[in-house]
């Protein structure tokens, strides 16, 4: 792959990261103890209505799974990163093929070529 083709993934993926790592900021100063699993105890709420508690339930595991998400993708993204350094990124980390342009560009963190992420997939 040539150098200017890296350039562009490599933008690509620190934008990514940098809207991420952003986002998860912004997570975890809106939502305090998503991180930590501080936070207020239902248990120490003033006897809250079913109704309030369930809401408070839900909007933690919410939390907690976009929070996990984001640091997975991260991963990813720093995994895409260390392949262009290493001078393998384009390369489908299962077959060796080539990953088709068109998926690099959709998904730049891409480390399967479309048939082996389709057979990950089926499981």
């Amino acid at each position: 792959m040539k150098a200017s083709e890296l350039d562009v993934y490599r933008k690509a993926l620190l934008e990514e990261k940098e809207r991420l790592s952003s986002a998860l900021e912004n997570l975890q100063t809106e939502n305090p103890g998503v991180d930590d699993e501080e936070g207020p105890e239902l248990g120490s709420l003033d006897e809250p209505h079913l109704a309030e508690a369930g809401s408070l339930t839900l909007d933690r595991e919410i939390d907690y799974t976009l929070e996990e998400a984001a640091h997975e993708h991260l991963k990813e993204i720093e995994v895409a990163l260390e392949r262009i350094e290493q001078g393998t990124y384009g390369l489908c980390s299962s077959c060796g093929a080539k990953i088709a342009p068109e998926r690099l560009e959709a998904v730049p963190w891409a480390s399967l070529c479309i048939d082996c992420k389709r057979r990950e997939e089926r499981g």
